[in-house]
């Protein structure tokens, strides 16, 4: 998606002539479905202006322009990119990135890597633009085969703050600073000219069209998915590229561990952020660099299907290292350097349970033991992805459990991931996904279908599975079918075959094996079994296909969500729960946000099945 392209000349006239943020803010309601805010706008109609003066100084004439490009399989868009040869006549793209910041807007930041940005009403720690930069550029680089070609297209990320200056003690231009900077240029207000003469080396001979059309047209790599990097994650190097929010947090963390050998402070990190935000990719990610460190270092979920595939993919080598959320009742206080508490929504309010032995039950709460086994915890939450009433994990739990184990207040980092890149970078699907299920109230209403991300209604289940199973001949173990827990879930047959439980007018499938219920989302198996919401929560597909069962539906005449526990088979969900119908939302929205690019929905209940074609437009 691109809101502004064309001739530099054009684009230089649309400035002048001051209608370049209305031709921008057009496109974006075209696309988006909904208005750009204000602020948005205002920024485009200021640093927009200084790009038009850098372009005059360079004297460019012959070059193409981007305004606003989304970057593929993400919600983010890059501020500006341009195109042309240089006087080699080789092919380069300029990728720009605009900041309105001023000297008193930033302020030094201790973690490593991180500013603080000073935005009026609040302040936020984020990355160096320049790390910015730098997670666009590799981002371009790993997933455009453009930047594969013989000979190669050189793409040259900059950053201009145009309103700020390169003083002696700017926080932006300190010497921590310096190797990024030599890497990457960073423009001050001072600099026009310096970016206009930085322009005029990369795109002085023109031929910009010629360098646009390889780019727009270049194919793109199929999207990483984490289970299939996950081995060379933990064991080799880092795999994925991380952009913007996802940058703040890991410089936070791994900033803080190089901290803690020095002093004597526990440090409790809470990341939060929806599907598809990378929650999982840091992670790991994080975890694969702290091992490579030396340092003690624990995965914990609570999450049996997603813990034993972790197990399978990295072996019996790394096999202790991944654990569930009640393994740590017996751990000695701070004895693992770092604690990775993934889906931490998952976490109970004790680890013991009707398996615990007597002799071994304990009342002491779940997060307080894992708080306390470690010098970092680091918690990865959704507090929409809470699914039994058995599941307690909050924002406010961790941060009560974290006083009552003397972490100091200065101690809790909070951060939060907002780029999106499940459901094809599609953050308008999720929002949209949210507000219709009435899980919060967005600016999405409505579901426009051009949007990036396939959302199908099907009339016939039959014909559902055929659009997944078309799928998966096209590239085996790419789409699956999840249901509602609506159906019994029968133990195999003594000659190990399955029971087709889910029975849905004429389309009769069985659940996953019961037995083997975590190989669902991995094995060849799964492609003809049906998932729950505990053996796809962490997973990802290209496609899914949802039953959306009649447990959850919608009251026309009352206009609400109701449950409807009697159509239930989910013991743990609908005993004596008062919350029901908020877990039922939190198990459609998992169901639903499991996939980049495709979601295929059958609907048991009619009248749920209206309402939500009535929140589909086009």
């Amino acid at each position: 998606m691109r809101l502004y392209e064309g001739t530099i000349s054009q684009f230089k006239e649309d400035v002048i002539q001051n209608r370049i943020a209305d031709i921008l803010a057009r496109n974006y309601s075209k696309h988006y479905g909904r208005r750009v805010n204000s602020s948005e706008k205002n920024s485009w109609n200021n640093s927009l202006n200084f790009i038009k003066n850098a372009l005059d100084l360079a004297e460019l004439s012959d070059n193409q322009i981007i305004i606003e490009y989304e970057l593929p399989y993400s919600s983010r868009r890059i501020d500006v990119l341009l195109f042309g040869k240089d006087e080699y006549l080789k092919d380069n793209i300029v990728l720009i990135e605009l900041k309105q910041w001023s000297n008193e807007n930033v302020e030094d930041c201790k973690t490593e890597g991180n500013i603080i940005v000073n935005y009026g009403r609040f302040k936020k720690e984020q990355a160096h633009p320049l790390l910015q930069v730098e997670g666009y550029y590799y981002y371009l680089k790993d997933f455009m085969t453009i930047f594969k070609m013989n000979p190669p297209i050189k793409l040259n990320p900059c950053a201009y703050c145009h309103n700020y200056s390169k003083t002696k003690n700017s926080v932006l231009y300190l010497p921590k600073f310096s190797k990024l900077i030599q890497k990457y240029p960073l423009f001050s207000k001072e600099e026009a000219k310096k970016l206009g003469e930085y322009l005029k080396e990369k795109l002085s001979k023109g031929s910009g069209l010629e360098v646009f059309n390889k780019f727009i047209n270049s194919p793109i790599k199929p999207s990483k998915k984490l289970l299939e990097h996950t081995r060379k994650m933990i064991n080799e190097h880092q795999i994925f590229n991380l952009i913007d929010d996802q940058i703040t947090a890991y410089n936070a963390i791994m900033s803080k561990v190089k901290e803690v050998s020095k002093e004597n402070r526990k440090y409790v990190f809470i990341i939060k952020g929806g599907p598809g935000t990378g929650k999982s990719v840091i992670a790991l990610e994080v975890m694969g660099e702290l091992l490579r460190q030396g340092k003690v270092v624990y995965h914990a979920t609570g999450s049996s299907a997603f813990t034993k595939t972790l197990r399978k993919i990295l072996g019996n080598r790394a096999k202790n290292l991944f654990k569930f959320f009640n393994s740590f009742s017996n751990f000695k206080e701070n004895s693992i350097d770092v604690l990775i508490c993934d889906e931490a929504h998952r976490i109970r309010k004790t680890s013991t349970s009707r398996y615990t032995p007597k002799d071994k039950r304990r009342d002491i709460p779940q997060i307080d033991e894992l708080i306390k086994s470690a010098k970092i915890s680091i918690f990865f939450i959704d507090e929409f992805q809470v699914v039994r009433p058995s599941e307690v994990g909050s924002v406010k739990l961790i941060k009560n459990s974290a006083s009552r184990c003397n972490v100091k207040e200065e101690c809790i980092y909070e951060y939060e991931l907002k780029t999106q890149f499940r459901c094809s970078g599609s953050d308008s699907y999720l929002q949209w996904l949210d507000n219709i299920l009435g899980i919060r109230e967005t600016e999405y209403q409505y579901l426009t279908k051009d949007l990036k991300m396939e959302f199908k209604i099907f009339d016939d289940p039959t014909k559902l599975k055929e659009a997944i199973d078309e799928k998966n001949k096209e590239k085996k173990n790419c789409a699956r079918i999840v249901a509602g827990f609506c159906w019994p879930w029968s133990k195999p047959k003594p000659d190990g075959t399955l029971i087709n439980d889910v029975k849905v007018d004429n389309l009769e499938m069985p659940w996953e094996r019961k037995d083997q219920f975590w190989k669902w989302a991995t094995d060849d198996s799964g492609m003809k079994q049906v998932g729950t919401v505990y053996t796809a929560q962490g997973f990802e597909f290209d496609y899914i296909g949802v039953i959306f069962g009649n447990d959850l539906v919608w009251n026309k005449k009352k206009k609400k969500w109701e449950a409807k526990p009697e159509n239930s088979y989910d013991t743990f969900i609908k005993r004596n729960n008062p919350n029901i119908v908020n877990h039922l939302k939190n198990v459609y929205r998992v169901l639903m946000s499991r996939a980049h690019k495709g979601v295929y929905v059958y609907f048991i209940d009619k009248d749920t099945e209206e309402y939500f074609k009535s929140k589909v437009k086009g």
